[in-house]
């Protein structure tokens, strides 16, 4: 039987377990003999790989985060240590890799096929949803669906208390999270970092707003945008007349019980890498379009810088 191994780099994010649990189904199913690394690219430096088998992942689908530990890996940058994960691969005989991880993760595993050529397949994994060459990220439903419960409940005390909220979302420089939040929570104001703005635009208009009888706002915000979300909050206060207050919603992103959605992804994004593998693609990355599951060489997808959907920017417009 072929040996094959899964990690998790980067960003835990939930789905990952459930990637996971079928992960190990699939390979049994595959006459495969499936095998852990854990804590990603400093477990496979360190040798922290075991052989697994279905008592591995019971009961593991309700879980956020990764079973298996997940690292930002230094050391994975330099040579001498992906000498030694190349090593530790081989006294087990495993010659098929799929990594859980974004486009930090996906780079490291560039350079370390080219220099060693162990066969790989990525499985876009972060909330950031900034992967170039997949609309849809593992983790993202799920993210998206924390981030709709915390805007519903600060609406609650916004409403109340007559106040505008600055609710501050993940996403790096890229404000996937922010904008379709924004468009599915009915809020007032939603800054990116894809799109220039001016705050005094807003004031005439939010003014008249609460002349017509707005009790509140909410402002959803990108943590890459060029201000601090308290300077919006204050801005709100010196400039429009409301009190304001900050929620930065952090790594509570993350977690939590991941999304019907997400547990269907995984299923599928693990299908289609082992699939890949099994097939001799070598090299490859599993990509959400519009037009299905694809694979993509990784040179594409990690050399070309990610941008939003256009027909999302319009929306903002």
């Amino acid at each position: 039987m072929k040996n094959i191994a899964i990690l998790c780099s980067g960003g835990d994010v939930s789905g990952m377990n459930p990637a996971l649990k079928h992960f190990v189904e699939y390979s049994i199913e595959k006459e495969l003999t499936p095998h852990f690394i854990y804590d990603g690219y400093e477990g496979l430096i360190d040798n922290h790989i075991k052989k697994v088998d279905y008592s591995n992942v019971s009961g593991i689908i309700t879980r956020g985060g990764t079973k298996i530990g997940s690292s930002r890996s230094k050391r994975f940058m330099q040579e001498k240590y992906r000498t030694i994960a190349k090593h530790n691969l081989d006294a087990l005989e495993i010659d098929m890799l799929i990594v859980l991880g974004g486009d930090g993760s996906f780079r490291g595993l560039d350079v370390f096929y080219k220099e060693h050529g162990i066969k790989f397949c990525g499985v876009p994994s972060t909330i950031d949803n900034d992967i170039h060459g997949t609309d849809y990220c593992l983790g993202v439903d799920t993210a998206l669906n924390v981030i709709k419960t915390s805007i519903d409940a600060i609406r609650d005390t916004a409403s109340s208390f007559k106040r505008a909220f600055v609710i501050e979302t993940m996403g790096r420089d890229c404000g996937y999270l922010a904008l379709v939040s924004h468009l599915t929570s009915g809020s007032e104001l939603c800054l990116i970092p894809e799109k220039k703005y001016n705050l005094d635009s807003f004031e005439k208009d939010f003014k008249q707003q609460i002349k017509n009888g707005r009790r509140y706002f909410i402002a959803i915000v990108s943590e890459g945008i060029k201000e601090e979300s308290q300077d919006i909050a204050e801005w709100f206060e010196k400039k429009i007349g409301i009190e304001a207050r900050v929620c930065v919603l952090g790594h509570v992103q993350r977690g939590g019980n991941p999304s019907i959605y997400d547990r269907l992804m995984a299923y599928k994004f693990i299908t289609h890498a082992i699939n890949a593998l099994l097939s001799n693609r070598n090299e490859s990355i599993v990509c959400y379009t519009k037009q299905g599951f694809v694979l993509k060489n990784i040179d594409e997808v990690v050399n070309t810088s990610y941008t939003l959907d256009p027909s999302l920017l319009e929306f903002l417009e």
